[in-house]
Protein backbone atom coordinates (compact mmCIF):
# COMPACT_ATOMS: atom_id res chain seq x y z
CA UNK A 1 0.00 0.00 0.00
CA UNK A 2 0.83 3.49 -0.75
CA UNK A 3 0.11 6.05 1.94
CA UNK A 4 -0.92 9.47 1.83
CA UNK A 5 -1.09 10.78 5.41
CA UNK A 6 1.79 10.37 7.24
CA UNK A 7 1.88 10.26 11.21
CA UNK A 8 5.70 11.34 12.53
CA UNK A 9 7.26 10.01 15.29
CA UNK A 10 10.23 12.04 16.49
CA UNK A 11 9.02 15.13 14.34
CA UNK A 12 11.30 17.57 16.47
CA UNK A 13 14.64 15.30 16.07
CA UNK A 14 17.12 16.08 13.80
CA UNK A 15 16.27 13.66 11.95
CA UNK A 16 12.58 13.83 12.21
CA UNK A 17 12.56 17.47 10.76
CA UNK A 18 14.52 16.52 7.98
CA UNK A 19 12.01 13.15 6.99
CA UNK A 20 8.71 15.94 7.48
CA UNK A 21 10.65 17.99 5.16
CA UNK A 22 11.35 15.83 2.48
CA UNK A 23 7.57 14.05 3.21
CA UNK A 24 5.93 17.35 2.36
CA UNK A 25 8.71 17.83 -1.12
CA UNK A 26 7.31 14.43 -1.98
CA UNK A 27 3.47 15.57 -1.61
CA UNK A 28 2.19 13.49 1.36
CA UNK A 29 0.15 14.66 3.94
CA UNK A 30 1.80 15.42 7.23
CA UNK A 31 1.09 14.87 10.66
CA UNK A 32 3.59 15.17 13.88
CA UNK A 33 2.95 14.04 17.07
CA UNK A 34 4.60 16.80 19.05
CA UNK A 35 4.61 17.07 23.13
CA UNK A 36 4.51 21.04 22.82
CA UNK A 37 2.50 22.63 19.54
CA UNK A 38 3.86 25.79 20.88
CA UNK A 39 7.95 24.67 20.75
CA UNK A 40 7.55 22.54 17.82
CA UNK A 41 9.12 24.73 15.01
CA UNK A 42 7.52 22.65 12.29
CA UNK A 43 6.47 24.12 8.62
CA UNK A 44 3.05 25.38 8.61
CA UNK A 45 1.25 22.80 6.29
CA UNK A 46 2.29 19.87 8.99
CA UNK A 47 -0.73 19.40 10.96
CA UNK A 48 0.54 19.31 15.06
CA UNK A 49 -0.80 16.15 17.19
CA UNK A 50 -0.35 17.40 20.57
CA UNK A 51 0.63 14.00 22.72
CA UNK A 52 2.95 11.97 24.51
CA UNK A 53 4.14 9.47 22.57
CA UNK A 54 4.75 7.39 26.01
CA UNK A 55 1.06 7.17 25.91
CA UNK A 56 -1.13 4.94 24.72
CA UNK A 57 -3.71 7.59 24.20
CA UNK A 58 -1.92 10.19 22.16
CA UNK A 59 -1.56 7.89 19.46
CA UNK A 60 -5.11 7.11 19.22
CA UNK A 61 -5.72 10.77 18.81
CA UNK A 62 -3.15 11.06 16.30
CA UNK A 63 -3.27 8.09 14.16
CA UNK A 64 -6.99 9.35 13.48
CA UNK A 65 -7.08 9.37 9.62
CA UNK A 66 -3.39 7.82 9.14
CA UNK A 67 -1.98 5.42 6.67
CA UNK A 68 1.23 5.91 7.04
CA UNK A 69 3.77 6.00 10.22
CA UNK A 70 7.65 7.21 10.43
CA UNK A 71 9.51 6.78 13.46
CA UNK A 72 12.73 8.47 14.08
CA UNK A 73 12.19 8.78 17.90
CA UNK A 74 15.15 7.93 20.12
CA UNK A 75 16.66 8.04 24.05
CA UNK A 76 20.05 8.02 25.30
CA UNK A 77 19.50 8.48 28.52
CA UNK A 78 18.57 5.69 30.74
CA UNK A 79 17.53 1.92 29.92
CA UNK A 80 14.42 3.19 31.74
CA UNK A 81 13.68 5.94 29.32
CA UNK A 82 15.06 3.98 26.09
CA UNK A 83 12.34 1.37 26.66
CA UNK A 84 9.85 4.11 27.02
CA UNK A 85 10.79 5.71 24.00
CA UNK A 86 12.31 4.22 21.43
CA UNK A 87 9.87 0.56 22.15
CA UNK A 88 6.96 2.12 23.99
CA UNK A 89 6.47 4.45 21.20
CA UNK A 90 6.54 1.58 18.69
CA UNK A 91 4.29 -0.54 20.96
CA UNK A 92 1.54 2.15 21.69
CA UNK A 93 1.23 3.13 17.64
CA UNK A 94 0.37 -0.57 16.92
CA UNK A 95 -1.58 -0.90 20.17
CA UNK A 96 -3.67 2.25 19.02
CA UNK A 97 -4.03 0.56 15.71
CA UNK A 98 -6.13 -2.64 16.96
CA UNK A 99 -5.58 -4.04 13.59
CA UNK A 100 -5.92 -1.13 11.18
CA UNK A 101 -3.38 -1.52 8.53
CA UNK A 102 -0.58 1.38 7.88
CA UNK A 103 2.92 1.51 5.77
CA UNK A 104 5.60 1.84 8.27
CA UNK A 105 9.08 3.61 7.94
CA UNK A 106 11.02 2.13 11.20
CA UNK A 107 14.37 3.95 12.02
CA UNK A 108 16.77 1.84 14.15
CA UNK A 109 20.47 1.96 14.27
CA UNK A 110 23.19 -0.42 12.55
CA UNK A 111 25.07 -2.83 14.80
CA UNK A 112 21.02 -3.42 16.52
CA UNK A 113 22.25 -6.81 16.92
CA UNK A 114 25.28 -6.48 18.37
CA UNK A 115 25.08 -7.82 21.70
CA UNK A 116 28.72 -7.04 22.98
CA UNK A 117 29.03 -3.48 22.67
CA UNK A 118 29.59 -1.58 26.10
CA UNK A 119 26.72 0.93 25.16
CA UNK A 120 24.02 -1.54 25.20
CA UNK A 121 25.20 -3.19 28.14
CA UNK A 122 24.76 0.50 29.79
CA UNK A 123 21.55 1.47 28.67
CA UNK A 124 19.80 -1.46 26.90
CA UNK A 125 19.53 0.89 23.90
CA UNK A 126 19.94 -2.04 21.23
CA UNK A 127 17.94 -4.64 23.13
CA UNK A 128 14.97 -2.34 23.18
CA UNK A 129 15.49 -0.88 19.77
CA UNK A 130 15.70 -4.62 18.02
CA UNK A 131 12.64 -5.25 20.55
CA UNK A 132 10.62 -2.51 18.43
CA UNK A 133 11.54 -4.04 15.05
CA UNK A 134 9.81 -7.50 16.39
CA UNK A 135 7.19 -5.76 16.94
CA UNK A 136 6.98 -3.98 13.46
CA UNK A 137 7.15 -7.62 12.02
CA UNK A 138 5.06 -9.11 13.66
CA UNK A 139 2.37 -6.56 13.15
CA UNK A 140 0.96 -7.79 9.57
CA UNK A 141 1.51 -4.39 8.44
CA UNK A 142 3.57 -3.59 4.93
CA UNK A 143 6.82 -1.97 6.73
CA UNK A 144 10.63 -0.82 6.04
CA UNK A 145 13.21 -1.02 9.21
CA UNK A 146 16.36 1.23 8.31
CA UNK A 147 19.19 0.70 10.25
CA UNK A 148 21.83 4.03 9.76
CA UNK A 149 24.85 4.29 10.32
CA UNK A 150 26.53 7.37 12.16
CA UNK A 151 25.37 10.44 11.43
CA UNK A 152 26.84 13.33 9.57
CA UNK A 153 30.41 11.50 9.21
CA UNK A 154 30.87 11.89 5.48
CA UNK A 155 33.04 12.81 3.64
CA UNK A 156 32.38 15.48 1.10
CA UNK A 157 32.45 12.83 -1.80
CA UNK A 158 31.09 10.17 0.06
CA UNK A 159 26.96 10.04 -1.05
CA UNK A 160 26.36 6.48 -2.86
CA UNK A 161 23.62 5.34 -1.11
CA UNK A 162 24.37 1.92 0.21
CA UNK A 163 22.34 -1.12 1.79
CA UNK A 164 23.27 -3.70 3.51
CA UNK A 165 21.90 -7.00 5.34
CA UNK A 166 22.68 -8.97 8.31
CA UNK A 167 24.22 -6.06 10.49
CA UNK A 168 27.61 -7.36 10.49
CA UNK A 169 29.40 -4.50 11.13
CA UNK A 170 30.58 -4.35 14.69
CA UNK A 171 33.22 -2.03 15.80
CA UNK A 172 30.46 0.31 17.47
CA UNK A 173 32.61 3.26 15.88
CA UNK A 174 32.25 5.14 12.64
CA UNK A 175 33.89 2.37 10.88
CA UNK A 176 30.90 0.79 10.94
CA UNK A 177 29.63 2.58 8.29
CA UNK A 178 28.45 6.81 8.01
CA UNK A 179 25.66 8.40 6.32
CA UNK A 180 23.86 11.91 6.33
CA UNK A 181 21.15 13.03 8.56
CA UNK A 182 19.20 14.05 5.02
CA UNK A 183 19.97 10.18 3.01
CA UNK A 184 18.33 9.03 6.25
CA UNK A 185 15.42 10.81 6.13
CA UNK A 186 15.33 10.81 2.45
CA UNK A 187 15.44 6.52 2.56
CA UNK A 188 12.68 6.86 5.16
CA UNK A 189 10.25 8.57 3.24
CA UNK A 190 11.22 6.96 -0.44
CA UNK A 191 10.77 3.74 1.60
CA UNK A 192 6.71 4.48 1.88
CA UNK A 193 6.08 4.40 -1.90
CA UNK A 194 8.21 1.70 -3.02
CA UNK A 195 6.85 -1.91 -3.82
CA UNK A 196 10.51 -3.36 -3.60
CA UNK A 197 10.89 -1.84 -0.21
CA UNK A 198 8.19 -3.85 1.39
CA UNK A 199 9.22 -5.94 4.62
CA UNK A 200 12.68 -5.46 4.36
CA UNK A 201 15.19 -4.27 7.17
CA UNK A 202 18.50 -2.50 5.58
CA UNK A 203 21.26 -1.34 7.30
CA UNK A 204 22.41 2.16 5.80
CA UNK A 205 25.92 3.87 4.83
CA UNK A 206 26.85 6.08 2.46
CA UNK A 207 30.06 5.39 0.20
CA UNK A 208 32.11 7.36 -2.09
CA UNK A 209 30.52 8.71 -5.29
CA UNK A 210 27.86 10.43 -6.27
CA UNK A 211 24.06 10.15 -4.63
CA UNK A 212 21.76 8.35 -6.77
CA UNK A 213 18.81 9.54 -8.39
CA UNK A 214 16.40 6.61 -8.27
CA UNK A 215 16.49 4.06 -5.05
CA UNK A 216 13.79 1.51 -6.08
CA UNK A 217 17.00 -0.90 -7.62
CA UNK A 218 18.39 -0.89 -4.31
CA UNK A 219 15.47 -1.84 -2.34
CA UNK A 220 14.68 -4.65 -5.00
CA UNK A 221 17.94 -6.35 -4.30
CA UNK A 222 17.18 -6.77 -1.01
CA UNK A 223 16.12 -9.93 0.07
CA UNK A 224 12.48 -9.82 2.45
CA UNK A 225 12.18 -10.62 5.93
CA UNK A 226 10.61 -14.15 6.64
CA UNK A 227 7.16 -14.31 7.56
CA UNK A 228 7.54 -16.72 9.82
CA UNK A 229 9.70 -15.01 12.11
CA UNK A 230 10.27 -12.07 13.86
CA UNK A 231 13.61 -10.78 12.96
CA UNK A 232 15.73 -9.51 10.02
CA UNK A 233 16.22 -12.36 7.20
CA UNK A 234 19.50 -12.00 7.60
CA UNK A 235 20.50 -11.03 11.49
CA UNK A 236 22.34 -13.45 13.72
CA UNK A 237 20.21 -15.91 16.03
CA UNK A 238 21.64 -14.16 19.17
CA UNK A 239 18.47 -12.71 21.30
CA UNK A 240 16.03 -15.49 21.77
CA UNK A 241 12.30 -15.21 22.64
CA UNK A 242 12.80 -17.65 25.60
CA UNK A 243 15.35 -14.53 26.98
CA UNK A 244 12.67 -11.98 26.67
CA UNK A 245 10.90 -9.92 29.21
CA UNK A 246 7.02 -11.46 29.85
CA UNK A 247 6.09 -7.50 29.26
CA UNK A 248 7.43 -7.70 25.56
CA UNK A 249 6.37 -10.86 25.21
CA UNK A 250 2.60 -10.40 26.12
CA UNK A 251 2.77 -7.38 23.81
CA UNK A 252 4.03 -9.46 21.01
CA UNK A 253 1.20 -11.83 21.26
CA UNK A 254 -1.18 -8.88 21.56
CA UNK A 255 -0.22 -7.45 17.98
CA UNK A 256 -0.03 -10.63 16.58
CA UNK A 257 -3.46 -11.35 17.72
CA UNK A 258 -4.54 -8.12 16.36
CA UNK A 259 -3.57 -9.05 12.43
Amino acid sequence: MTPTRILFVGATGSIGRLAVNEALRQGYQVRALVRDATRAGLPGDVELSVGDLTRLDAFETALEGADGIVFTQGSHTSAAMVEAVDYGAVRNALMALRGRKVRIALMTAIGVTYMNSQYNRTIEAHDWKRRSERLVRASGNEYTIVRPGWFDYNDDDQRRITFLQGDTRHNASPEDGVVARRQIARVLVDALGCDEATNTTLELVAEHGAEQDDLAPLFAALEPDPTDGVDGVLDEDNFPLTDQPRRVLDDLETIRRAR
